[in-house]
């Protein structure tokens, strides 16, 4: 990135290579929409291009990397009404048509149960998951991005994995109280 900033453009492509995969499943899982996804990783490629010269190599390009797409994500869903994401949302490739064994597809349910689980969650609480789970960042890097600190960072994690948790486990608790 320090290249690209000091005006090697096609050091970007590099850069695209090496992260768009990341950023698509950052994405993928804010908004369990494929093609807005896609869209979403070029508007940070975009806004690295435009914002080439706030890059500081002292930095981590991970940690401003992930605050770009924060701000395009906070964009996004800044100028889209809100909608209760479906219980169906696509999220991978669907599995061939061969048969699995039990066990795998019991974990194949269990995931998509938890990617919709993850999709109910508010944006913040989602946002911050994927952070740490999916960006690869530490709580510092991650409060850095939020402008708090690395204790309220690792409070927020924590609550936010209860709140997951909770919606997870819904319909067992529903099932269990209703039968």
């Amino acid at each position: 990135m320090s290249q690209v900033r000091d005006g090697d453009l096609e050091k970007l492509g590099i850069l695209f290579e090496r992260h768009h995969l990341r950023l698509f499943n950052f994405f993928l899982r804010m908004t369990g929409d494929r093609t807005a996804s896609e869209d979403l990783v070029q508007e940070v490629f975009v806004r690295m291009l435009k914002y080439r010269k706030s890059f500081r190599e002292r930095g981590e390009f991970s940690a401003w990397m992930f605050a770009l797409a924060r701000n395009v994500s906070a964009d996004y869903f800044g100028r889209r009404p809100r909608v209760t994401v479906a219980d169906e949302v696509e999220l991978d490739e669907q599995p061939s048509g061969d048969p699995l064994p039990l066990e795998q597809l019991e974990l194949a349910e269990s995931l998509e149960r938890l990617r919709g689980a993850l999709l109910k969650l508010p944006e913040e609480k989602r946002e911050l998951l994927l952070l740490t789970r999916s960006g690869g960042l530490t709580y510092e890097q991650i409060a850095a991005i939020l402008g708090c600190s690395a204790g309220a960072v690792k409070v927020r994690v924590h609550r936010a994995l209860r709140h997951l948790r909770q919606v997870f486990r819904a319909p067992e608790m529903e099932a269990q109280h209703g039968a």
